[in-house]
């Protein structure tokens, strides 16, 4: 039996969520009214494909392990402004920092 990496394994599962919005979008068309819990979900599931996707950049331009680093920490604290300009909310209040 195969073994599926994580992200193999929610795929499927963020293609369906994604199925269902382009046709809400399309079908009525009005605000979803997430809850704080399911924005706070939304984020750290885009920040988590971000971050999988800089790191495929990040190895195939052969950075090193510091300079990967301090590119994460400016991606998630780049995250957070863009969050906060559209938003006003606070990504270290919604989680609890």
């Amino acid at each position: 039996m195969e073994n599926k990496t994580l992200g193999q394994k929610l795929s499927p599962l963020l293609a369906e969520i994604e199925a269902t919005l382009w046709e809400s979008e399309a079908m009525d068309g009005v605000q979803p009214h997430y809850t704080e819990e399911g924005f706070r979900a939304a984020v750290k599931i885009f920040m988590s494909a971000i971050m999988d996707k800089m790191y495929d950049v990040q190895r195939c331009d052969g950075m090193n392990l510091d300079d990967m680093a301090k590119m994460a920490t400016s991606c998630g604290q780049e995250l957070s402004k863009f969050v906060h300009a559209y938003t006003g909310i606070n990504t270290k209040k919604l989680y609890g920092q």
